[in-house]
């Protein structure tokens, strides 16, 4: 069976391959960008089965009602993809009030708010799959990022507890890590040149020479063959909570880890002293 799918942040980049994917096999798909003629094409190729919406996660009000509508419009929502973001560039001590807040009103709020407007229907329904770009950056840190971090970390945990609660119904959650994409200029995007930039303290400049000097410059993943990913993913009686999309990242994610894990057991007995009781014993080896 043709899904329906209504894809948040379709004007370019890994949304607009999502939604040109699932064209291609036959889905209908319900796609939102800030401005709709930025979809004309699509209409143009694709006729009744893309129904552009003009959209901006941050508001409320009109992202329920534009899932209302592509509900009202296909007659069911099966595949919701939360995709639209952007990443804030900037020192913690760097950051303004407003671009911290205006941050999380796209990454985080944006996101809850289309989870909000759709699961009434897949509850109905007792079907559906979200689908949450997080980021790599959703599980590691790196300077200059902590605003971009939050954002995708909160994203982490939120649909992490979304799964627990909507299994129950038939809902599936899937939070996607992408690494980097060549999303624009055929290049893997350099965050420190194409985020969107605070104003700059000289004393954090001698740290951003030295990651400016390494950013971007791992091997860009291939768009389109992410949405081929995706179509798999979506098509999957189990699919998983937590997936990397592209290579590069699995290395560091995986010492990342270790070394959390090994802080941890270092400091166990500190842990104890905190609750007020003896340290745990280690487990006896068989």
């Amino acid at each position: 069976m043709s899904k329906v799918w209504f894809v948040t942040g379709s004007s370019r980049g890994l949304g607009r391959n999502f939604v040109e994917a699932a064209l291609s096999r036959g889905d209908q798909v319900a796609a939102t960008a800030r401005d709709a003629a930025s979809l004309d094409d699509l209409v143009a190729a694709h006729g009744d089965t893309v129904l552009p919406l003009e959209m901006d996660v941050t508001d409320k009000a009109a992202v329920f009602e534009s899932v209302k509508r592509a509900e009202r419009h296909f007659g069911r929502l099966d595949v919701i993809v939360n995709n639209a973001g952007y990443a804030q560039v900037g020192a913690v001590e760097e950051l303004s009030e407003r671009e911290l807040r205006a941050q999380l009103e796209t990454n985080l709020f944006g996101a809850v708010w289309v989870i909000q407007a759709a699961l009434p229907f897949l509850r109905q329904q007792r079907s559906g799959h979200i689908v949450q770009l997080s980021s790599a950056a959703g599980v590691i840190a790196m300077p200059l990022g902590g605003a971009y971090h939050a954002s995708k970390w909160a994203l982490e945990g939120l649909n992490e507890a979304l799964a627990g609660e909507v299994a129950e119904f038939g809902v599936k959650v899937t939070i996607i890590e992408p690494g980097g994409f060549a999303t624009r200029r055929g290049k893997n995007p350099d965050p420190l040149a194409n985020g969107h930039m605070a104003q700059t303290d000289p004393a954090y400049d001698a740290l951003r020479s030295r990651l400016g000097a390494v950013a971007g410059k791992q091997p860009a993943g291939d768009p389109a063959a992410a949405a081929q990913a995706l179509l798999k993913l979506v098509d999957s009686d189990n699919p998983p909570l937590r997936v990397l999309f592209g290579q590069g990242f699995y290395p560091m994610i995986q010492q990342a880890y270790a070394d959390r894990l090994k802080t941890w057991s270092d400091w166990q007995d500190l842990s104890a002293e905190a609750h007020g009781g003896p340290a745990p014993s280690e487990p006896s080896q068989p």
